[in-house]
């Protein structure tokens, strides 16, 4: 009877710290968009051009401390360039916003969705996932550093992908002087 009433003990025992191990849920931490901050170059035959662009909403979420998954929404309505002032700059920034580039009239937001994340080492993570321009989605990979309520990162994407074609010596010849490269960077910094 004790030997039954101790095994029974056992397995209940076993049973709550199996469940209180699986049932450990992961954090969702709000990006503070006003904190955070995305830089962005494009370069060109001739040159560069820089600016801003300014996060929406979004949020990282943890498990226990580690990095799981997370949605970044980007406000494009916000696309500042940054290298240039007076009609160059508002002549620059209206382009951008164009529908030769990112159409801001009807894709006011990008899209970036973690969907899968692994441990690279200490503060650095491996990110896959899946980013949206111009309604478009196309898969992406990254690394991120987490830095106490901060976390960084620099990505290239090609604009290609989503359409982007204008001043493309991929998509038109005889551009010469004139070609934009495919690529551009973006600098990030989140804050939660």
């Amino acid at each position: 009877m004790k030997t039954r009433i101790l095994k029974s003990t056992a397995v209940a025992i076993i049973a709550v710290l199996a469940m209180s191990f699986s049932a450990i849920k992961t954090e969702k931490k709000e990006i503070k968009a006003s904190e955070s901050a995305i830089h962005w170059v494009g370069e060109k035959v001739t040159g560069k051009h820089e600016g801003t662009i300014k996060i929406k909403e979004g949020f990282l979420e943890f498990k226990k401390d580690k990095l799981v998954g997370g949605t970044v929404i980007v406000d494009m309505e916000t696309i500042t360039v940054t290298d240039l002032t007076g009609d160059y700059k508002n002549k620059l920034e209206g382009h951008l916003k164009s529908d030769d580039f990112f159409g801001v009239a009807n894709y006011k937001t990008a899209k970036l969705v973690f969907t899968k994340v692994s441990k690279d080492d200490d503060n650095e993570y491996d990110v896959e996932g899946e980013i949206t321009i111009k309604g478009i989605t196309e898969k992406i990979s990254f690394e991120i550093e987490i830095e106490g309520n901060t976390a960084k990162t620099d990505v290239e994407i090609d604009r290609t992908k989503f359409g982007i074609k204008y001043g493309s010596s991929s998509f038109f010849d005889n551009l010469k002087d004139k070609a934009i490269d495919n690529e551009f960077d973006l600098d990030v910094k989140l804050v939660f």
